[in-house]
C-alpha cells in the first residue's frame, strides 16, 4: 500500500531507489513487492528501474465508480443533518424540466407535513434544488426553459418572470447555495446545496425544508458541509463543492 501511495503522488514514473527511500523499505524488498504488483498489473515497469501505476487500478476504479449510488452514499449524512436541524432533508435529481425527490429524512418533530413523497416532482424554477441545476445553464438555456414552461407559478411568491429568475440564479452562482422563499408552497422555505460527482458535474441537490418561521440561516454552512461530504464520497476532488460549479 505504501508503494502504491508513493506512485500515486508522482505524475512521472519513479525510480526504484527513490521508492525505497520514501517508503523506508530495503531496495530488494521494494523490488520484490513491485514485481508482484507488476504481475497483477497494479504497477507497470516502464523502463529499467522505473515504475508507475498500472491499468488494473483504472479498471477497479471504474468498477467502484459504477457501483456508487448517490442515494446510498447520501443516506447517513442526510440522517445526521436531520438530527442536527430537526427539519426535513431532501435529496433530488433533475429530470428534464423538473426535479424528482429520490430520498428524504424527516420525522414528526420536523413540524411540517411532507407533501411531496419520494418520487414526487416539482418545476425547476420553483424549488431550491431546481435553481441549482438552472444555475449551471447558460442564459440561452435558461431562456429556452422559460419559453418551454412559461414559468408558471403556484404561490404569490413564485418567480414567473425571466429577469427575476436570472437575478436569482446569479445569486445562486455567487453564494453557492439556493433558496425557495415560499415559491412552491406557502409556509415552506427551502435551502439547497449541490452534490457533485467525480467529473465535477452537479449530480443532485441536498436541501432542507422547514416551516417558513423556523428556517435558520445558520443551517446553510452545515448543509454545504454535508453536501461536500457526499460529493467527496462520490469522488469529487474540486475542493469546496459549496461553491458554484
Amino acid at each position: 500500500m505504501l508503494l502504491l501511495d508513493v506512485l500515486a503522488r508522482q505524475a512521472e514514473p519513479v525510480a526504484l531507489k527513490d521508492i525505497a527511500a520514501v517508503t523506508g523499505l530495503h531496495t530488494s524488498t521494494a523490488h520484490r513487492i513491485l514485481n508482484d504488483l507488476v504481475v497483477g498489473r497494479y504497477v507497470e515497469r516502464v523502463d529499467s528501474g522505473l515504475y508507475q501505476l498500472g491499468m488494473r487500478l483504472l479498471e477497479l476504479g471504474s468498477l467502484v465508480k459504477g457501483r456508487l449510488n448517490v442515494r446510498e452514499v447520501a443516506l447517513e449524512p442526510m440522517r445526521e443533518l436531520h438530527r442536527i436541524t430537526g427539519q426535513t432533508v431532501n435529496l433530488s435529481l433533475q429530470q428534464g424540466d423538473e426535479i424528482v425527490y429520490i430520498e428524504r429524512s424527516w420525522s414528526e418533530r420536523s413540524g411540517m407535513q411532507v407533501v411531496r413523497a419520494i418520487g414526487g416532482r416539482a418545476p425547476l424554477h420553483l424549488t431550491s434544488t431546481g435553481k441549482l441545476f438552472l444555475s449551471t445553464s447558460d442564459p440561452r438555456q435558461v431562456k429556452a426553459y422559460a419559453m418551454r414552461t412559461g414559468l408558471a407559478g403556484t404561490t404569490r411568491n413564485s418567480i414567473t418572470q425571466i429577469d427575476q429568475l436570472e437575478r436569482d440564479l446569479a445569486l445562486v452562482r455567487r453564494h453557492g447555495y439556493s433558496r425557495d422563499n415560499e415559491e412552491l408552497e406557502l409556509g415552506v422555505r427551502c435551502i439547497a446545496a449541490g452534490v457533485y460527482d467525480d467529473t465535477g458535474k452537479l449530480q443532485a441537490g441536498l436541501s432542507i425544508s422547514a416551516p417558513a418561521e423556523r428556517m435558520r440561516d445558520e443551517w446553510i454552512s452545515i448543509l454545504q458541509r454535508t453536501a461536500a461530504q457526499i460529493s467527496e464520497a462520490l469522488g469529487y476532488e474540486g475542493g469546496d463543492s459549496s461553491g458554484s460549479s
